[in-house]
């Protein structure tokens, strides 16, 4: 499928220039292109990241979506004191700090050293020193059976050519019965424009497309990539890993939240879901 518009201006305007971003595109990409090209990007863009998000998911709190859900309320995780808990795409890692102030031995992990560089920065503002792991999470460097719990708020999931791959590597890293979390954008929200305001409230795009939403450069090289499946395809695949899905939780827009974080937004948050948030526990 041939480029199309150029990414709305907005926020990341930086990281698309730093990286010669000039097109969007839909195409299938494989995993290394994906790896290669959201490293770039995560790199490019965690300070931009940090300075609009750092103060709204904390130093050591843990957020679960830009709807405000923190697991400090929710629980999705059960009690985690004295418990080893592996944080897939951790970004900055505030919720492994959560973690561990909770008595938890938290393990981080993030392809991006940028985004890990701000993971350190946050470790020595809370004496918090939570290990910080870059790996991809296609491809986990950690022992099999060596965590109780694994979670992912907005990290990874969206961003790896294979679902599967992280399930299974998931799976193999946590221990029977241990719950494995993770917060997506929802998968709904694929069909609308990425955009907050009213023109975000218009059906674009399929929402059984699977093909990869790509931005790219002059060259055609992907710059960064996300993925979507239907709510669906998570089930299954979940499913195929050894993953028993007990909850599906879809935040509601809260009173009073006026918070604008990309395509999230009180307009389109009170009438269709921004986020899901999978809980399930391995076979």
């Amino acid at each position: 499928m041939p480029p199309e518009e150029p990414p709305a201006p907005g926020r990341h305007d930086a990281a698309e220039h730093r990286l010669g971003t000039t097109a969007v595109a839909y195409r299938e990409v494989g995993g290394p292109e994906a790896a290669a090209a959201n490293l770039a990007w995560w790199d490019a863009d965690a300070d931009d990241y940090q300075a609009e998000h750092g103060g709204f998911l904390g130093d050591a709190d843990f957020v679960w979506c830009p709807e405000g859900v923190r697991e400090a309320d929710a629980r999705l995780l059960g009690d985690v004191r004295g418990k080893r808990v592996l944080e897939v795409g951790c970004g900055q890692a505030a919720s492994s700090r959560w973690l561990a102030g909770q008595g938890a031995h938290a393990v981080a992990t993030d392809l991006s050293a940028g985004m890990l560089r701000h993971a350190r920065a946050g470790n020595e503002r809370t004496g918090l020193a939570v290990p910080l792991v870059q790996a991809n999470a296609e491809h986990l460097p950690l022992a099999s059976g060596s965590f109780d719990a694994a979670c992912s708020a907005f990290g990874a999931v969206p961003f790896v050519a294979s679902v599967d791959a992280v399930f299974a590597e998931v799976h193999r890293v946590l221990r029977p019965g241990a719950p494995w979390v993770f917060s997506v954008t929802h998968p709904m929200r694929w069909i609308f424009p990425d955009d907050p305001g009213p023109q975000g409230l218009t059906v674009t795009q399929p929402y059984f497309d699977r093909t990869p939403y790509v931005e790219v450069d002059d060259d055609g090289t992907a710059t960064y990539v996300e993925y979507h499946h239907t709510l669906g395809d998570y089930v299954r695949a979940l499913a195929t890993a050894g993953f028993t899905l007990t909850d599906l939780v879809e935040p509601e827009w809260p009173e009073g939240h006026t918070r604008v974080w990309g395509q999230w937004s009180p307009l389109r948050g009170r009438l269709f879901p921004g986020t899901a948030i999978f809980r399930t526990h391995r076979s």
